[in-house]
């Protein structure tokens, strides 16, 4: 079952360009001369990898990092719902497809591809799309982060990356995923809040009590991540954060 849910969620990105090898509906014969629609297998694993995801989206891919990142940086700025949730997702949602690329493109073409063509069984194709998966999940976690899992979970010391679980290694990547992202989110929060420590120090000394800092912040904050091309600088770096 786990290699099933690996190759489903490699294998749904590239199904909408992949040639079909079984019709989506079969129009079958019955022994009473009748004729019904029958749906085939693929369609039935389609729509199953389809309810799992999202969740599959957040726990074995870059998207989790990303999106903290962006929704800290719009916080730092000042502007609670601008860009607007659609819009932050989307970027998360194709940066991680970019980042995800040369895994997915491994997956395809060692896993996918094979198995849709009829050249290895689903067992051989589940594990073929499950190499590239794990090597970029161990590429990210820490190691204290899978200890801990690996405590909990009562298994000692693992001989190999190979031997690691994916019950062990999803909750560890993910906790290291959490860590990285506020640490990144921290860093990108600096410059934004030494701008309000200014303004508010320059209006209290001109007795301007009265006038909210963040109101006179927010122009010198937007003005700052326009000059310093900050959308550019933040997408690089966090694009760059995933280099192993």
């Amino acid at each position: 079952m786990r290699r099933l849910v690996v190759l489903l969620l490699a294998a749904l990105p590239l199904l909408a360009i992949a040639e079909p090898t079984v019709p989506a509906l079969e129009l079958v014969t019955s022994s009473s001369d009748g004729k019904t629609w029958s749906v085939s297998l693929q369609v039935l694993l389609l729509m199953t990898a389809l309810t799992l995801l999202p969740s599959l989206a957040l726990a074995a891919t870059s998207f989790t990092r990303i999106v903290i990142v962006l929704a800290i940086l719009r916080q730092a700025i000042g502007m609670p719902q601008t860009p607007p949730n659609q819009v932050l997702v989307g970027l998360a949602l194709f940066l991680s497809f970019f980042v995800m690329g040369p895994v997915l493109d491994e997956v395809y073409a060692n896993g996918v591809k094979p198995y849709m063509e009829g050249t290895i069984q689903l067992d051989a194709a589940a594990s073929a799309a499950e190499k590239p998966l794990r090597a970029f999940m161990l590429g990210q976690v820490r190691e204290p982060d899978l200890e801990l899992f690996a405590g909990l979970a009562g298994h000692e010391e693992y001989a190999t990356p190979e031997a690691v679980p994916m019950s062990v290694l999803l909750p560890s990547f993910m906790t290291s995923e959490l860590k990285t992202a506020f640490q990144i989110g921290f860093l990108t929060f600096i410059p934004f809040l030494i701008i309000d420590l200014v303004v508010s120090s320059v209006l209290m000394s001109m007795g301007m009590m009265m006038l909210s800092p963040m109101l006179i912040s927010l122009p010198f904050k937007i003005m700052l991540f326009v000059l310093v091309d900050g959308w550019s600088l933040v997408m690089g770096t966090l694009a760059a954060s995933f280099a192993t």
